[in-house]
C-alpha cells in the first residue's frame, strides 16, 4: 500500500466530513487507506463516518487521549509505505497526495514533507515552514520581531519564500507526509509533549537521524485552524510550556529561557491588547454552481439575494470585491476552489463551501478561528 492518511478527530463533525470528502477524492488513483481516530467526541462524528464513509477505518477511543497518543494509535493500524498526518479541519486538492508522493520519492534523504497551508481567506499560513525555536528564535516570535526584518525571521523560515520548495527544519502537524518507518524509527509523537510542541519535537527528532525535512510549495491545503490559534493569555501559557518541554528534552536548560519568554510575552500581550478581527458583511453572495435548486436554499440561509454563476477556475477581481463566494464542491472541485481562493486572497472576498449531498455550508473569514457552519436544513 502506498499511503495511509491518519486523521485525529475531536468534536469537529462537519469539518471532518468535508476533510474526508476531499481526501477520498485525492486518493482515488492511489493504493491508499484513510484512518480516523476519534478522541471520544461528544458530537455525532463517529456516526457520520460510519454512515457516509464506510471504507474509512474508524478507531473510537474511550477517552480524549491527546494529539500525540491519538496519532500514534492511528499509525499502529497503518499499512502504507507513506503516512500523512492530517488535521480534520483541512481540505486537500484532488492531486495533493500524488504531487507530494512524487516529490517524496525523488528525495534520497527524505524526512518529513509539508506543503503550503492557507487559511479560510486564501492567505498563506506562515507556520507551513519553520525553524528550530531556540530561545532567541522563540523570543522573536512571541514579541513579533519577525515582522520587522528577515533577520528575525527564522521561526517562520523566512530564508525560503512561500512559493519556493526547499529544506526547512520544522513542519506543522496539520499536514505531514513521511515514510511510516521514519515515523516509527523515532517513536512517533512524544506522548509527554505539551500542545504546540509535538510537531516541533517530531520534526527535530527526524532531523537528528540525518534526514532532511522539506517544504513543498506546489500544492496548497486549506487549514481552518481553530482554538489552537486563540491569541490570549492561555495561548502564551501553552506556548511557554511547549518551549520549556522542548528545551528540557533536547538542550541544556538555560535560566535565560524564562527571562526571554517573559519579555516576549510582555511585548506579545501589548501587541494583541484590544486587537479584534472585525466582522465583514458581504455586499453580494455569488454561488459558483450549475444547480439552481441550491441557490434558493442558500438565499434563505444567508438571507440575501444570491447570484448563480457557472465559471471555470478564473474569476475577475472586480466582480468579487466585498462579495462572498460560495463554492459548490461537487461542481468545481477542491483544486478549483483552492485556486480561486489564492487568486483572490488580497481582496475583501470571503469564501464558503457548500456540500449539496449533505446540505451544509462551511467557511472562515479569519485565520483566528475555524469559522462558521450553516446547516441548510434549518433554513428551508
Amino acid at each position: 500500500m502506498q499511503l495511509s492518511v491518519v486523521i485525529l478527530n475531536y468534536n469537529v463533525r462537519y469539518f471532518l466530513e468535508q476533510c474526508l470528502d476531499s481526501v477520498q477524492k485525492a486518493i482515488a488513483n492511489l493504493d491508499a487507506e484513510i484512518i480516523v481516530v476519534d478522541n471520544h467526541s461528544s458530537d455525532d462524528s463517529c456516526e457520520m463516518v460510519k454512515a457516509k464513509f464506510p471504507n474509512v477505518i474508524l478507531i473510537e477511543n474511550k477517552e480524549n487521549s491527546g494529539f500525540p497518543k491519538g496519532n500514534n494509535i492511528g499509525v499502529e493500524k497503518a499499512q502504507g509505505e507513506y503516512l500523512c498526518i492530517l488535521n480534520p479541519d483541512t481540505v486537500v486538492a484532488e492531486d495533493t497526495f500524488e504531487k507530494v508522493l512524487a516529490f517524496a520519492q525523488s528525495k534520497n534523504d527524505l524526512g518529513i514533507v509539508g506543503c503550503k497551508l492557507i487559511d479560510g481567506t486564501g492567505k498563506f499560513l506562515p507556520e507551513s515552514k519553520r525553524g528550530i525555536p531556540t530561545p532567541w528564535v522563540a523570543l522573536t516570535k512571541v514579541a513579533g520581531l519577525y515582522k520587522l526584518s528577515k533577520a528575525f525571521g527564522k521561526y517562520y523560515a523566512s530564508h525560503l519564500p512561500e512559493n519556493q520548495t526547499g529544506k526547512v527544519e520544522i513542519l506543522v502537524g496539520a499536514f505531514m507526509v513521511m515514510k511510516r518507518e521514519t515515523y516509527t524509527s523515532v517513536g512517533g509523537f512524544d506522548e509527554d509533549c505539551f500542545m504546540y510542541s509535538d510537531d516541533i519535537d517530531l520534526s527535530y527528532m527526524v532531523l537528528k537521524t540525518g534526514k532532511s525535512n522539506y517544504y513543498f510549495h506546489e500544492t496548497s491545503v486549506i487549514h481552518y485552524k481553530g482554538e489552537s490559534t486563540i491569541r490570549d493569555g492561555l495561548y502564551m501559557k501553552r506556548f511557554r510550556e511547549a518551549m520549556d518541554f522542548f528545551y528540557k528534552k533536547h538542550f541544556r536548560v538555560s535560566v535565560l529561557f524564562d527571562v526571554f519568554m517573559k519579555v516576549g510575552a510582555y511585548f506579545f500581550m501589548l501587541a494583541k491588547k484590544n486587537k479584534t478581527v472585525p466582522e465583514t458583511e458581504p455586499n453580494a453572495y455569488i454561488l459558483i454552481s450549475d444547480n439552481a435548486q441550491w441557490r434558493e436554499q442558500i438565499q434563505n440561509a444567508v438571507r440575501k439575494k444570491t447570484t448563480l454563476v457557472q465559471v471555470s477556475e478564473n474569476l475577475s477581481v472586480g466582480s468579487t470585491q466585498q462579495a462572498e463566494l460560495i463554492f459548490d464542491s461537487e461542481y468545481i472541485g477542491y483544486k478549483g476552489i483552492i485556486k480561486i481562493m489564492e487568486q483572490l486572497k488580497s481582496t475583501k472576498t470571503t469564501f464558503k463551501i457548500v456540500h449539496p449531498k449533505s446540505g451544509f455550508l462551511i467557511g472562515s473569514n479569519s485565520s483566528n478561528d475555524r469559522g462558521k457552519i450553516i446547516n441548510l436544513a434549518d433554513h428551508r
